[in-house]
């Protein structure tokens, strides 16, 4: 137990010696939901397309925690797993007392932590600044989180499973990435979606976690279907990285 708390904690060192990861993780969904909110008159108001709410009460913050969980699940986290592969990291640690599942554990522990610190810093600046509600139904939103960033967390190993080399897992992330922040309602928000096309991102881990944030957020249920959705995603992600994954 001490030796994994030692490892979190170089781990957690070196993440913030990344300036580029502490940045898109932490602070880039934070200023961008401020900025925008600030400078776009229309964020604050009343959209008949969204059901009457401003896109900064519950679009808007959900989208920003969707972001963060996003990059760090499949961008940050596979990144840093296939680099120790691909240097001979685990490989090492494996004649060693601290077996390569402890660096698993503690990569997935420090990406937890910074994915929580950014919700909870994106839900009280929009709060304290654009005067977005709490979430209203909050310990759905707490689970939803939770299920959501399991799934992504799942498909974040399975891509570092999947990747020979730290050049193709950044190429696969980018290319998995933005499909699926698309599919989340990011760019386009899901009301304003075609039907065919909403219908495609209800199964898909980003539409499905994007918009059951947002119901709690909103206060209300979030739909069984995307809490069904979730959990698909996590299990056959899951078993898939552990049936494939690789140390050496």
């Amino acid at each position: 137990m001490l030796v994994q708390k030692k490892l979190i904690l170089t781990e957690a060192k070196l993440f913030l010696r990344e300036p580029a990861a502490v940045f898109f993780a932490i602070l880039f969904p934070v200023v961008l939901m401020l900025v925008l909110g600030l400078s776009i008159p229309g964020f604050r108001d009343a959209d008949p397309a969204l059901g009457g709410e401003r896109i900064v009460d519950a679009q808007f913050p959900a989208m920003m925690v969707l972001l963060s969980i996003v990059m760090l699940t499949l961008s940050t986290l596979p990144s840093a797993l296939v680099t120790y592969r691909e240097k001979g990291v685990l490989r090492r640690m494996s004649t060693t007392p601290v077996r390569p599942g402890a660096v698993l554990v503690a990569q997935i522990a420090i990406n937890a932590a910074v994915a929580v610190l950014s919700t909870t810093l994106t839900l009280t600046l929009g709060h304290l600044v654009l005067d977005v509600p709490v979430p209203r139904l909050l310990a759905g939103f707490a689970a939803v989180f939770l299920l959501g960033a399991l799934a992504l967390f799942s498909i974040g190993l399975w891509l570092a499973a999947l990747a020979p080399s730290a050049r193709v897992v950044q190429g696969a992330s980018a290319a998995v990435m933005f499909p699926l922040l698309f599919l989340g309602g990011l760019w386009l928000p899901r009301d304003l979606m075609p039907s065919p096309l909403r219908v495609v991102s209800d199964f898909t881990p980003t539409g499905a976690f994007g918009q059951a944030l947002r119901d709690t957020m909103g206060g209300h249920a979030p739909s069984l279907t995307h809490l069904a959705v979730l959990a698909g995603w996590a299990l056959l992600a899951g078993i898939a990285a552990a049936r494939m994954f690789r140390w050496e």
